[in-house]
């Protein structure tokens, strides 16, 4: 689904992401996981377009993506969630997830003169479908919440919940489980779990939390120095005694 090839990036003289190849297959639950400088937030900087490789292919099915821009790549179904999450502090729950969908009629002034009943079909579809990913997430009770006054966790359901309004072909979620309270992470692992059983989602997920991990994720890809160290199951990586050295330390 999501392949990627002889992967480079160098900032100045240092290798970022050194001759990466792997590939993340449709309706997986891939783990990326490794100590910190590893590679791993430059290798999702260049999925989602934010810097542009030095050499290598990264392809979307057959599709040559390298060098997209994150509003194509959007477009394409390539969605990310950030560490700390970029909710818009200062609109509801809802016009958070109302709002995320391209393209909307309403946004042409002419259409907003010529086409008032298109738009009003089009916002009641779209508010529909924003009721439902609150349904989904359990998040209805917050609705007409300023974002902003979310907790950590709630904010993080929501950056998920934005995803559930386009037809993502992968979400790429950067430490979903950072500040997050033990019950909230239950919450959005059960959500993307769900995601994946019920609708066929596609997660590729930068995570520290092992347990986590375990629950979720299979394969798990390790990186190291900008490169991939393996790719297996949690069990065996856990095994690994490379893995143990470079990343969950000697005991």
């Amino acid at each position: 689904m999501l392949g990627i090839k002889n992967l480079y990036k160098s900032f100045g003289g240092i290798k970022a992401i050194n001759n990466v190849t792997l590939e993340i297959e449709k309706s997986s639950i891939t783990a990326l996981i490794g100590p910190n400088g590893a590679g791993k937030t430059t290798l999702f900087n260049l999925i989602n377009g934010s810097i542009k490789p030095d050499s290598g292919t990264i392809k979307l099915y057959d599709t040559n993506i390298s060098g997209y821009e994150p509003h194509q790549l959007f477009n394409l179904g390539i969605l990310r969630t950030f560490q700390i999450a970029h909710e818009f502090s200062s609109l509801t729950v809802k016009d958070n997830l109302m709002m995320v969908p391209p393209n909307q009629i309403g946004e042409s002034i002419l259409h907003t003169w010529f086409s008032p009943k298109k738009i009003r079909i089009e916002e009641s579809e779209i508010s529909k479908k924003a009721d439902e990913v609150m349904d989904f997430l359990q998040l209805k009770h917050l609705a007409n919440e300023y974002a902003g006054n979310l907790s950590g966790g709630q904010k993080k359901l929501l950056e998920l919940g934005r995803t559930m309004m386009v037809k993502p072909e992968i979400v790429l979620l950067d430490e979903v489980g950072a500040g997050v309270n033990r019950t909230l992470l239950n919450a959005i692992g059960d959500a993307i779990l769900r995601l994946n059983k019920e609708y066929n989602y596609t997660f590729c997920m930068i995570e520290h939390d092992i347990e986590f991990i375990s629950r979720l994720c299979d394969p798990v890809i390790v990186m190291a120095e900008g490169s991939i160290l393996m790719t297996d199951n949690i069990s065996k990586v856990r095994e690994n005694e490379k893995v143990i050295e470079v990343y969950l330390g000697k005991n």
